[in-house]
């Protein structure tokens, strides 16, 4: 298989140079940064990639934009302040030797210690078995033609990653893999264990109760 790492990105100067080097390590692929506006140094740390795009803000909008210019038979969304293991790319071939699995996403490990941070990454993986609901900081993975095929991610203002899910668990299988996608604690650090917990859980709510993620960006600009 040939795999696509797509990597959107928004001022992630501090990390985004490491991050296309321990992608490197993954073994045999395209990594693509789309980028939404960065005004720091990113773009000039982005150079090893295999790709580098510039584009409107709005990770919905850069993730398409990358997977059209994209090669891949497989492509793996990719946040900037996650990495993958090596090993990944053969979980995915191994689990995608069943045609009926097209898509799926990576248990996580949450770089910071302490129980709460365990939980999370316990009832995220939870999530997805029991709803298929797969969140973009779990490294989304697909098949290019089904991705293609469903008109790849909606372009809304946030919860692009939910909306396709949806829509990928009434095409077929979805897995949940290891090894873990590694993600940065700064979110939980920055806003609470708590507080952004129920904050995520608040977005869901409210859209399942009729208000669109459009609306709701409002509230939640520029959501990393």
């Amino acid at each position: 298989m040939k795999f696509s790492i797509i990597i959107p990105t928004l001022d992630e100067e501090e990390l985004i140079e490491e991050l296309i080097l321990k992608t490197r390590k993954l073994g045999n692929c395209e990594i693509i940064i789309v980028d939404g506006g960065s005004e720091d140094k990113t773009l000039e740390k982005a150079t090893q990639a295999d790709l580098v795009i510039q584009s409107d803000p709005g990770r919905a909008l850069q993730q398409n934009r990358g997977a059209s210019q994209s090669q891949g038979e497989v492509l793996i969304f990719l946040h900037a302040d996650c990495f993958l293991e090596p090993g990944t790319f053969e979980a995915i071939e191994e689990t995608m030797r069943d045609k009926n699995v097209i898509a799926g996403c990576f248990h996580q490990k949450i770089e910071a210690d302490g129980l709460r941070y365990r939980f999370l990454e316990f009832g995220n993986a939870l999530r997805v078995q029991l709803f298929k609901w797969m969140y973009g900081d779990q490294a989304i993975f697909v098949r290019r033609e089904i991705f293609e095929e469903l008109g790849r991610f909606p372009e809304i203002g946030l919860m692009e990653d939910l909306y396709l899910s949806k829509k990928l668990k009434k095409r077929g299988k979805l897995k949940i893999l290891s090894p873990p996608v590694h993600i940065s604690a700064r979110r939980w650090k920055k806003n609470g264990v708590i507080r952004q917990t129920f904050k995520n859980w608040s977005m869901v709510f409210r859209v399942h109760c009729g208000q669109s993620p459009d609306q709701l960006s409002r509230y939640y600009p520029h959501v990393r």
